[in-house]
C-alpha cells in the first residue's frame, strides 16, 4: 500500500489521479484517451501536433487535434525546433480547445530526430529553453500552462534533464515528465530512475516518472525510487488500458485486483471500436482497428491465431462480429481474463514498433 499522494494540478486544473496516458503516435487519438480515462487515468496527453503550419489542415492532423466530447483538461503535445513556429502551434492549439499545451522533447524516432525536433534538442540546450520561453509566451497569456516531455539526455555521457528541467522550471513550465532513457538508447534495455529522481529533487514543480511501467507492482516501484509525483504509461495500456485502474486498486489497497471478466473486456473493447470507426471512418478505421485488436488478444489463448483471422476481414462489422464471438467462445471456458504470460517489455502485434510514449510517425503506417 502507497502512502496517499497528495493532490495534483497543472495550473489551475485539478487532476483526478496520478495516473497518466502517455502520448504515442498512432495509438493514443481520442477514442483511446477515452478508453484509458474511463479505464482510470486521471489525465492524457494527445498524439504529436507537428508546428509545421502547411500540415495544420491535413486529414491527420485534423484528426489528432479532434476532441470532440473528451474531458478536460485537454492536453495537446507539440513537436518542432523553431520557437516562434513552436509558439504559434501552441496559440492555434489553445484557439482550437487545447487547455495544456506539452513540448515534445523526447520523441526519439530517427524522422524526428534527423530534423533536431524532439529529443534532438536535448543536444541544443539554449534552442530548447528559446522553445520553451517562446511557448509559455504565447500560452500564459490565455491562463494555459505549458508542460514538458523529455528523455534523460541524448547519450549515456550527457545525460543533461536537470540542466534543462531546471531552465524550463524558470521559464515557467508547470510540469516536467521524464522517460528513464537516453534518446540513444530509444526503447532498448532498461529505464533507469535515478535521473528522474534527480530532476524531482531539483524541482519544486511537478515531477512524472515515465518508462517501462507495465503493472501494479512496478508503478509502486518507480514512485518509491523517484519520489515522482505522478506516473505516465505508454506500451502497457496498448490492449490492456484497464491497467489504469489495477494500478490505483494496488496503490490505494496493496492487492492485486482480478483480472476483468472476459464479458466486460469484450463490452469494452467493441464500445472502443465503434469510437474508432467513427472518428477515422470505415475503411482507415477497420484497417487501424487491427492493431488495437492485436494488443488485446495477443496474451490470451488462441490469441495470436484469432489475430491473423481478423487481419483478414475487410469490414468493421466482420471485426465486430468476429470479436464477439471469439470472446463469447473464450468465456466459455473463463470466467476472467486468463493471461497466459506476463506482459512482455515491448507489443509485438504491430506493423511497427510502437512507442513507449513519445511520438514515431512510422505508427501513421497500417
Amino acid at each position: 500500500m502507497t502512502p496517499a499522494l497528495p493532490s495534483l494540478r497543472i495550473g489551475p486544473h485539478a487532476l483526478a489521479n496520478h495516473l497518466f496516458v502517455a502520448p504515442m503516435a498512432g495509438v493514443t487519438d481520442r477514442p483511446f484517451r477515452q478508453l484509458c480515462r474511463r479505464m482510470g487515468a486521471g489525465y492524457a496527453v494527445s498524439e504529436m501536433v507537428t508546428s509545421r503550419k502547411d500540415l495544420w489542415h491535413s486529414l491527420k492532423t485534423s484528426r489528432r487535434a479532434n476532441h470532440e466530447g473528451e474531458q478536460g483538461p485537454i492536453a495537446v503535445q507539440i513537436a518542432g525546433t523553431d520557437a516562434p513556429m513552436m509558439a504559434e502551434a501552441a496559440a492555434y492549439n489553445i484557439a482550437r480547445g487545447a487547455q495544456i499545451i506539452d513540448i515534445n522533447m523526447g520523441c526519439p524516432a530517427k524522422k524526428v530526430c534527423s530534423k533536431w525536433a524532439g529529443s534532438a534538442l536535448m543536444q541544443d540546450e539554449p534552442l530548447a529553453l528559446q522553445i520553451v520561453e517562446a511557448v509559455v509566451a504565447a500560452a500564459a497569456p490565455q491562463g494555459v500552462p505549458v508542460t514538458l516531455k523529455m528523455r534523460t539526455g541524448w547519450c549515456e555521457s550527457e545525460k543533461n534533464a536537470v540542466r534543462i528541467a531546471r531552465g524550463a522550471e524558470q521559464a515557467g513550465v508547470a510540469m516536467v515528465t521524464v522517460h528513464g532513457r537516453t534518446r540513444e538508447q530509444g526503447y532498448k534495455g532498461a529505464a533507469e530512475y535515478a535521473t528522474i529522481a534527480a530532476v524531482k529533487a531539483a524541482l519544486s514543480i511537478p515531477v512524472v516518472a515515465n518508462g517501462d511501467i507495465d503493472s501494479p507492482q512496478k508503478a509502486h516501484e518507480v514512485l518509491a525510487l523517484t519520489g515522482a509525483d505522478a506516473i505516465m504509461i505508454g506500451r502497457a495500456a496498448q490492449g490492456r488500458p484497464w491497467i489504469f485502474r489495477e494500478i490505483a486498486h494496488f496503490l490505494a489497497t496493496g492487492q492485486e485486483l482480478p483480472a476483468p471478466t472476459v464479458q466486460e473486456a469484450s463490452d469494452w473493447l467493441v464500445e472502443h471500436l465503434l469510437e474508432h470507426y467513427s472518428l477515422y471512418g470505415s475503411l482507415t478505421g477497420m484497417r487501424t482497428a487491427r492493431k488495437h485488436i492485436g494488443w488485446a488478444v495477443r496474451e490470451l489463448p488462441g490469441g495470436e491465431d484469432f489475430r491473423q483471422a481478423m487481419n483478414r476481414l475487410e469490414s468493421c462489422e466482420a471485426q465486430i462480429q468476429a470479436l464477439q464471438q471469439w470472446f463469447a467462445t473464450l468465456g466459455a471456458d473463463y470466467e476472467r481474463l486468463p493471461y497466459l504470460a506476463k506482459r512482455a517489455a515491448a507489443p509485438t502485434m504491430a506493423a511497427t514498433d510502437p512507442d513507449d510514449d513519445d511520438d514515431d510517425p512510422k505508427q501513421q503506417q497500417e
